[in-house]
């Protein structure tokens, strides 16, 4: 399953309220639980991305809505990558560092420049491209992903950067005048790849206010978080997995392997030689998540018990009794008391 961060919806909840449609529900028939609309950091299933931005298309009768998504979006959402970007040197570098390091943020996407498909002189082609498994080319998910990338570039470069074309891999429903107004630029449709086809000159273009320790200290933070780094122990990784899953996907130690590209039976055994299990793991993650929520927020419990990957509240009351031999009411009202 791959996986991107749910910061990749932002601005979708406002876009559709601007439509009069209800994002809550477009995300719970798509598999997301809504609260994924207002966080950045969840892991949530790529393929639960394309629907609710394919299913939010079509129901609010709106074939640009990746473009208005878009338009809400900016470098902030990228996190540890963003630092990086912004305080790169010249665009080149800011371009180098996003294909090598933008899987962190979404494993199914990547960013390449390629030399110009139609062989300009001084034109140079950026290829995006998003591969959610199982599913054709999202419209929606290249319009947002397409339209993202040259908003950043525009924000890097302070405005215009001379884009010459677009190139879109499909045949969109909304008009094409709409695409060239976002984009400042010619689209071209059903061609091989979608592509952005800038000027040469850019990538020598220095990022004013970069700072290179800046710089070298967030590209420090990536590439502890690259697989070339060497691993940590196999609990902290499925610690780390669980936490960042819990209350998007099921708690289920073979949607975990899964993200850990690991048999189920092998990360059983890897964990059993590390003296825990995956229930154990499970459990503690869930009790630290639940404390944290009870006395930190005034979150219903129902929605606690959601987030932390629990069918009903039920079961969340028996699981306090067991941690702290308290309702969660009783250790809500604990933390207030002191």
């Amino acid at each position: 399953m791959s996986t991107i961060r749910s910061a990749a919806l932002r601005g979708f909840r406002a876009t559709v309220a601007e439509l009069g449609g209800d994002a809550d529900e477009l995300a719970r028939l798509a598999g997301l639980p809504p609260v994924a609309l207002d966080s950045d950091d969840m892991l949530v299933a790529d393929l639960a991305v394309v629907r609710i931005l394919e299913s939010a298309a079509r129901v609010l009768d709106c074939p640009d809505l990746g473009l208005r998504v878009a338009a809400r979006q900016d470098l902030g959402m990228l996190g540890p990558l963003a630092l990086a970007i912004r305080n790169a040197p010249t665009v080149a570098d800011a371009i180098e560092c996003t294909s090598r390091y933008l899987f962190l943020h979404a494993r199914g996407m990547s960013i390449a420049m390629e030399a110009d498909p139609n062989g300009a002189r001084g034109v140079l082609a950026l290829r995006y491209e998003v591969s959610p498994d199982g599913l054709p080319v999202s419209v929606q998910g290249v319009d947002l992903g397409l339209g993202f990338v040259h908003r950043t570039i525009e924000s890097l470069m302070g405005g215009r950067y001379g884009l010459r074309s677009v190139d879109l891999p499909y045949r969109p429903a909304a008009p094409i005048d709409r695409y060239e107004k976002f984009f400042g630029a010619p689209v071209r449709i059903a061609r091989p790849a979608a592509l952005l086809r800038v000027p040469r000159s850019i990538t020598t273009h220095p990022l004013l206010g970069a700072d290179e320790a800046l710089m070298r200290l967030a590209l420090t933070f990536l590439a502890r978080q690259a697989p070339s780094h060497p691993a940590p122990g196999t609990a902290t990784q499925v610690q780390a997995a669980v936490l960042q899953s819990l209350g998007t996907t099921p708690p289920e130690i073979g949607v975990v392997a899964r993200l850990l590209a690991m048999h189920p039976r092998t990360l059983q055994r890897r964990l059993a030689a590390e003296g825990t299990s995956f229930a154990a793991i499970l459990d503690e993650v869930r009790r630290k998540q639940t404390r944290r929520y009870l006395t930190t927020t005034d979150m219903p419990m129902s929605q606690i018990a959601a987030l932390v990957g629990l069918t009903e509240q039920s079961t969340l009351t028996r699981c306090c009794r067991r941690w702290w031999n308290a309702t969660p009411r009783e250790v809500r009202r604990g933390a207030l008391t002191r």
